[in-house]
């Protein structure tokens, strides 16, 4: 009778919404691999499996820390893939980034696959994200970057960790003395190439295509994109780009040759750690190692020119036409810059707008004036963040578009994502709602419920259509498709296209091209 009572009680409990339903148990799934058998699982609803925490190759630790990855150990039995591996070691740079994994490890070279459970005929289309963080934060485990939902459109879904910060950028003459290809520095990029060496060789266990595979990826990410397109290393490992915001053109992230990185990283170690002993610094344990570097600027550590993945800078890669020929799809946000990080500290007038324009164009102060007009102080601050936007991201974005347009032999298109973010019900009266950098990897990956925001019906049309656009063309090197708004390459024949992503979504010539064409002047050595 006491038991009866207690299910009673219990069935009343869910029905008044007082206690949760118990969850079912995922219906699970195994793949034999290279390495061993993988179990993985299938969503709730029955349409996506998932393999996550795979090692594409060994911990990167204690004689392995800063070396090249080496191969994954094998196992036997059945290996669990069912949740994220640990993130990489860094410190909480950026607030916007939330993590579903069970903290940050050194032992971090682990990837993830989504992949529809009842896929068409033939082999799955591979898309593989690489995530942002200006290569000194990020994981694979963020919810505003899972794959769920892509892959419920036909593709394969699959994302990585690579080293960030001093575990994955230090360079030192012992380690390039070490090396068998006098290089140090890049292994946060060299675990890229570990990544998609790894998917070539495993990805068709799981249903993948290894001949048709899509590299993408946000601000660091898309920086990596333009790199991996410029390495000899990674030829042949993709069939097609996407670059969200950013690459190794410009000022934003300049690339330092081995020698200058080399440098730093001794200055590095004698002050924050008393040594330059190779061997003393890879029996630093990692949390002292990372706290070290943290007192540093968060962009210290970051890829240089090591004649071994990077033969020179990306520029005269793509200039000489040695980058991979290979479709790309790039573009940027409308306000990826503030407006503050040209004023500073004064107020944001015209005469304040007008003085500093002088003091930092000099001579070109006319020209910069012209095409970032401000008549008015209520124009200023729009202007001013326009100039921003162009300096950090939007101008090496565009610079990378261009060289690929000149010598990739290959199509090109560009977007500008528009749609501002709705804002949050605490907003301060007279808040501008802006498209920051960022904002459009939730609309990317349709996963517009990993943030709390009154989203509106055009925020879920703009989402479907990102994903829409992004899965045609990992599918096919070509955004277009059924159901969608005609989206032009990007060629001067047609007056430059840019599609612009926002409630009314449309393709347009390109109306700021003189802004670029400006920052070049400025900025290119040719």
């Amino acid at each position: 009778m006491k038991t009866q009572l207690q299910n009673w009680s219990v069935l009343l409990a869910v029905l008044l919404g007082l206690q949760a339903t118990p969850a079912e148990p995922l219906r699970t799934v195994q793949v034999r691999t290279a390495n061993g058998v993988l179990e993985g699982a299938v969503s709730a609803d029955g349409k996506v499996r998932t393999f996550k925490g795979i090692p594409y190759a060994a911990p990167p630790v204690g004689p392995l820390r800063w070396k090249p990855p080496q191969p994954a150990p094998s196992w036997t039995g059945v290996r669990k893939a069912i949740d994220y591996g640990p993130r990489p070691m860094q410190g909480r740079i950026f607030s916007d980034m939330i993590f579903r994994d069970h903290g940050p490890s050194e032992d971090c070279l682990y990837l993830n696959l989504w992949m529809p459970e009842n896929r068409p005929p033939g082999k799955l289309p591979v898309m593989v994200w690489i995530y942002g963080g200006g290569f000194a934060a990020g994981s694979t485990s963020e919810p505003r970057q899972d794959g769920v939902n892509l892959a419920k459109k036909g593709v394969m879904v699959v994302s990585f960790g690579y080293r960030l910060g001093v575990f994955g950028f230090l360079a030192l003459p012992e380690l390039t003395k070490e090396s068998a290809h006098n290089a140090s520095g890049n292994y946060g990029l060299l675990d890229q190439i570990a990544a998609l060496q790894w998917v070539k060789a495993n990805i068709a266990a799981f249903g993948g295509d290894p001949d048709n595979v899509t590299i993408f990826g946000e601000s660091a990410g898309s920086f990596s994109v333009s790199a991996l397109m410029a390495s000899p290393l990674a030829q042949g490992l993709f069939k097609r780009a996407i670059g969200e915001s950013g690459a190794f053109f410009g000022d934003t992230l300049p690339t330092k040759s081995c020698a200058e990185a080399e440098v730093a990283g001794v200055k590095f170690a004698e002050s924050a750690l008393g040594t330059t002993s190779l061997e003393a610094l890879r029996a630093v344990p990692a949390q002292k190692l990372l706290a070290a570097a943290l007192k540093l600027p968060w962009d210290h550590f970051a890829p240089d020119i090591d004649g071994y993945f990077l033969p020179t800078n990306c520029l005269a890669i793509y200039a000489a036409g040695q980058q991979s020929h290979v479709p790309l799809l790039a573009g940027w946000n409308r306000d990826e810059g503030n407006f503050r990080s040209f004023f500073t500290n004064d107020a944001p007038t015209v005469e304040n707008y007008v003085a500093r324009a002088r003091a930092h164009f000099g001579a070109n102060a006319g020209a910069f004036l012209k095409l970032y007009p401000a008549a008015t102080d209520a124009g200023v601050e729009r202007a001013a963040q326009d100039f921003a936007g162009d300096q950090f991201i939007a101008y090496s974005t565009w610079k990378w578009l261009e060289m690929q347009l000149q010598t990739g032999a290959a199509p090109v298109y560009r977007y500008e994502f528009d749609q501002t973010l709705p804002l949050p019900a605490d907003a301060s009266p007279g808040t501008e709602p802006t498209a920051p950098h960022a904002s459009e990897i939730e609309y990317v990956f349709e996963m517009l419920s990993s943030k709390h925001l009154p989203w509106r019906p055009e925020d879920r049309r703009v989402s479907e259509l990102m994903a829409a656009y992004w899965t045609n063309f990992a599918k096919t090197g070509n955004p277009n498709g059924p159901r969608v708004p005609p989206w032009p390459a990007y060629d001067r024949s047609d007056g430059y296209q840019v599609m612009h992503f926002s409630a009314n979504s449309s393709a347009a010539p390109d109306a700021h091209r003189a802004r670029y064409e400006f920052l070049d002047h400025l900025t290119s050595p040719w």
